[in-house]
């Protein structure tokens, strides 16, 4: 882990060798370091001597961990303006369109640089949220303009962890709570307030919340609600065309993230040089972004007519926005021993040449699985089990609705080992949590 570390480092007239990652490893080891803020800290304790040394320690700091690079004489703000992280972070967050680029740069820092001794204590956001009672009365007097410093919403001495839970369930307790609040509220854990850890609001530490308007509290809230226009969309809904960005926004959540160890030639040959002919081999890692997806398609019979269009446009989409490797494939109603690659059903691919991509591929099929008993055969069911067995990140996603599925023969079959969810938007989000928990052997 981190092997090019002290490589990076000395590059900016840094102190930084073997014993610096073994250092490292112990701070993991030990639980000292538990964000991105704890790793500065720790590894500026490690490198740093002296204050000259800090400048070029945030550099190399920014370069190694957050892609971000200096061109000569540049300023960190501008490096960090013109940076791929910064801006997927603009993209991310539900910013105040007033903030000037100075407060957002300084905003984005804030949330890099959040330490454990920021947070003391991690609670339960699940366990928090079981226990409220979404039913009580408000009866608190509501608080003042300023009552909490902008030192107590920066430094929060707890936070709770909700990125277990679906949006689905935080923004429908949301809307009970909606109900009975009639005052402003702060520093608490059940109502929509600031500065507490409740699940919605702002200025909070709730890891994985909602936030409603304010600042963040730098805990990578999913801030769905940035401004007081906002209206959220019903998930229960089927997938289509006024949705399709917000499923897609949640297939994003998919996305890996790989490396690829290469060896760093020039810098070889230049590290040998200054070592006066001693040229140790310089590697350096490629991370990659991809997403790699198997697409199945139930494109037969009147049924699922309405649901073809959208879910081919959802990963067309996906296919144009993400780094890649999407494989489509279509049936009518269930597969025999293979599927087929166009949307006209001519061209037959063996089940064996579908089974023989990487077991680290995305499996999504769309089907309603509801059909005559008969279609259902042995063989038929042996084929999609196969499919499980081979992937194990594969999700099913039925437009049928749920409360039906009991009533179809087939459907009941299929789901008892295939992962089944409802294609909607909602649907979609389990279906991504679920496929992010499996793990590829």
């Amino acid at each position: 882990m981190f092997d090019s570390l002290p490589h990076a480092f000395r590059k900016h007239g840094l102190q930084a060798d073997v014993r610096t990652l073994l250092l490292l490893r112990k701070s993991l080891e030990r639980g000292l370091v538990r964000t991105l803020g704890d790793l500065y800290l720790v590894l500026k304790g490690l490198i740093t001597s002296a204050p000259k040394d800090y400048g070029p320690f945030t550099e190399a700091f920014y370069e190694y961990f957050l892609t971000i690079d200096f061109l000569p004489g540049e300023k960190l703000e501008q490096a960090i303006q013109r940076s791929r992280i910064y801006q997927e972070w603009l993209e991310r967050e539900e910013l105040d369109e007033e903030e000037t680029d100075e407060d957002l740069i300084d905003l984005f820092l804030q949330q890099i640089h959040l330490s454990s001794y920021d947070i003391q204590q991690v609670l339960d956001g699940e366990k928090i949220f079981r226990e409220d009672n979404p039913e009580l009365e408000d009866q608190d007097e509501e608080i003042e303009d300023g009552e909490l410093s902008e030192e107590e919403e920066r430094l929060l001495q707890q936070a709770a962890d909700y990125s277990n839970m679906t949006l689905e369930e935080l923004l429908e307790r949301m809307r009970e709570i909606a109900k009975h609040q009639k005052t402003r509220h702060g520093g608490g854990s059940h109502w929509i307030g600031q500065g507490g850890i409740s699940p919605y609001g702002h200025g909070g530490g709730a890891v994985g919340g909602i936030r409603l308007g304010g600042v963040g509290g730098g805990k990578m809230a999913r801030k769905v609600i940035g401004d007081r226009r906002f209206y959220p969309i019903d998930r229960k809904m089927p997938l289509k065309d006024d949705n399709i960005d917000v499923a897609l926004s949640f297939l994003k959540g998919i996305e890996e993230e790989s490396a690829r160890t290469l060896l760093d030639i020039p810098e070889t040959v230049r590290e040998g040089v200054k070592q006066g002919g001693l040229f140790l081999p310089v590697e350096k890692d490629k991370k990659e972004q991809k997403l790699r997806a198997l697409l199945l398609v139930d494109n037969g019979g009147h049924s699922m007519t309405p649901y073809v269009r959208v879910v081919l446009k959802l990963f067309s989409k996906m296919k144009r926005r993400f780094a890649h490797d999407l494989k489509t494939y279509y049936f009518h109603n269930t597969i025999y021993n293979g599927a087929y690659t166009d949307a006209a059903r001519r061209n037959y691919e063996p089940l064996e040449r579908i089974l023989a991509n990487a077991a680290d591929y995305h499996v999504f099929v769309i089907g309603d699985a509801d059909m005559a008993p008969y279609e259902l055969s042995q063989g038929s069911i042996a084929n999609w089990q196969s499919i499980v067995e081979r992937f194990p990140k594969a999700v099913w996603l039925n437009p049928l609705r749920e409360r039906y599925w009991e009533y179809a023969f087939t459907v009941s079959v299929i789901k008892s080992f295939f992962p089944m969810y409802p294609l909607t938007v909602g649907g979609l989000e389990k279906a991504v949590l679920h496929l992010n928990r499996q793990r590829v052997p």
